[in-house]
């Protein structure tokens, strides 16, 4: 089982990075969190996670930029009735800080904010988790900034391979980018994200 690989970055996209190991390149699944700690860098560590469907036996990798994200991924997916699926989409639309706020605040309306997130789902997620939060304190990141089309176009992207629809997606980038000409990537799927 592998729990991190070095190497250079060969491929990076919101949802997935591609990290060549001496000739060997691993993709792996990420959220936006590890999208932006990775992106404009030539090498990374990433943290994985082995995710196995018990429907049909396959399994999903997934990476991320630090073992903080990696430990509340595998929180999540331990709650029940939570899948690797809306743990990514959790750790997409929240910070690690934001997450632990909201769960140790018991903020269901910020865990509702979350695309697929109902109020039980909130509410367990607070019950179960809880006392197995430890709060962190703020990483300071920096969004990078992209320009206006190309931003857009790899955002509509990232939201299409989320399962989002694309006149939806096309409706809520389009608002974005009228109200903030210049977003990141970054910026523009988080506020589709609350939008869609």
């Amino acid at each position: 089982m592998l729990d991190y690989i070095s190497g250079r970055i060969a491929e990076l996209t919101p949802t997935r990075v591609v990290v060549d190991n001496q000739g060997l390149g691993y993709s792996l699944e990420i959220s936006l969190q590890t999208y932006e700690k990775l992106e404009g860098k030539k090498e990374g560590t990433v943290y994985v996670q082995t995710q196995v469907n018990q429907r049909d036996g396959t399994s999903v990798d997934y990476g991320f930029a630090g073992k903080d994200e990696r430990d509340l991924f595998r929180l999540i997916t331990g709650v029940s009735g939570m899948g690797a699926a809306s743990a990514r989409m959790i750790l997409s639309s929240l910070t690690s800080d934001e997450l632990r706020e909201a769960i140790l605040s018991e903020n269901v309306s910020a865990l509702k904010s979350v695309k697929g997130i109902g109020l039980k789902s909130a509410q367990r997620m607070i019950l179960e988790l809880k006392d197995k939060i430890v709060k962190g304190e703020g990483s300071g990141e920096v969004l990078f900034a992209a320009e206006g089309n190309s931003a857009a176009d790899e955002a509509s992207s990232a939201l299409q391979m989320l399962g989002f629809s694309k006149p939806n997606i096309n409706k809520a980038v389009q608002a974005i980018l009228k109200a903030n000409p210049r977003a990141s990537v970054e910026q523009i799927i988080k506020s589709a994200l609350q939008m869609l």
